[in-house]
């Protein structure tokens, strides 16, 4: 998974390895970190931030195993 981006770049897409998902992500830098939050991305296949407005799209074909 790449960096956190903000609101007005692509979405960034996960896979059955990243949940469950969370914001910030391991990958984000120190200086753009805001409280983490976990997002529900199992039912609709995208999912949020509600902190910094990152959208992250679940890989079309992911099983989430275990959610």
């Amino acid at each position: 998974m790449s960096q956190a981006h903000t609101a007005a770049q692509a979405p960034v897409m996960v896979n059955g390895a990243d949940l469950p998902l969370h914001c910030p992500t391991s990958d984000t830098p120190s200086w753009n970190l805001h409280p983490r939050v976990f997002l529900d991305i199992t039912h609709t296949g995208q999912a949020k931030c509600p902190y910094c407005g990152t959208e992250y799209h679940l890989i079309p074909g992911t099983e989430p195993h275990g959610h």
